[in-house]
């Protein structure tokens, strides 16, 4: 299955469950990026739209590249009253943004899947000479229990499964290869999710590597799931130890 298929069928679940970005990570974005409402921003691999409203609700102009038409019609259906969003059906790799045109790029939750050498040169391409890109993913705190259980769950009846993010948070010398003369700019934000029963399973149900229904699966890793919720919940709730990781460069 291509990459830009993995979220096919999942975007009303993504769209619901996919928490925010905290908003000191937008405030911080605005400030290092110096941007103000005259700024084009794009989010590329915009899924549903969550952090280009985001930008969109502070007064930016956002184009959304998405290839995977579920998702792409979730975030057009949801920001359509916003004269502001640009929405564009093309890839990371190949945007058909102009030339020189932007002062951001953002990529939340999507960059483990792009061709990231080609991807480089579209932004060279497509970025402003002081135009910077972020990477941006709400990932679990690895030293949490439930967190570590969660992934132990995953691991059982998820075949696709290669770590929370894509894995790619096992492997920083990835952003030193990315971003100009290696150096970037890395925070991270406290982002912990206080969620129901339903949006602990759709958390977890609205991942790339997670069963379908119609999967073996899928019986066994709601049940698996239902019992860390009855362990670790309290009064209905529970609480996913979660960061906001954020790398910030130029390319």
């Amino acid at each position: 299955m291509k990459s830009t298929d993995k979220f096919t069928d999942k975007a009303e679940v993504y769209a619901k469950y996919r928490p925010n970005y905290p908003d000191e990570y937008i405030e911080y974005l605005i400030t290092k990026a110096k941007l103000n409402e005259e700024c084009m921003i794009a989010d590329i691999g915009s899924g549903t739209g969550i952090l280009s409203r985001q930008f969109i609700e502070r007064g930016f102009t956002v184009i959304g590249v998405e290839p995977n038409d579920d998702m792409r019609t979730v975030a057009e259906q949801s920001l359509k009253r916003f004269s502001r969003f640009i929405s564009i059906k093309a890839t990371a790799e190949n945007t058909t943004i102009n030339n020189n045109s932007l002062d951001l790029v953002t990529v939340a939750q999507a960059f483990h899947w792009f061709n990231k050498k080609k991807f480089r040169l579209e932004c060279q391409r497509i970025l402003k000479q002081d135009g910077k890109v972020a990477l941006v993913w709400n990932s679990r705190d690895g030293s949490s229990d439930l967190n570590k259980e969660s992934a132990e769950v995953c691991q059982k009846y998820c075949p696709n499964f290669k770590g929370f993010s894509g894995g790619i948070e096992e492997t920083p010398d990835v952003y030193q290869q990315f971003f100009k003369d290696g150096k970037y700019d890395y925070k991270n934000f406290r982002n912990d999710l206080q969620i129901d029963f339903n949006g602990f399973l759709g958390r977890y149900l609205s991942a790339s590597y997670s069963p379908k229904k119609i999967d073996k699966e899928y019986t066994p890793f709601i049940a698996a799931l239902s019992n860390l919720f009855e362990k670790y919940s309290e009064n209905g709730k529970i609480v996913i130890q979660n960061n906001t990781r954020s790398y910030l460069g130029k390319v």
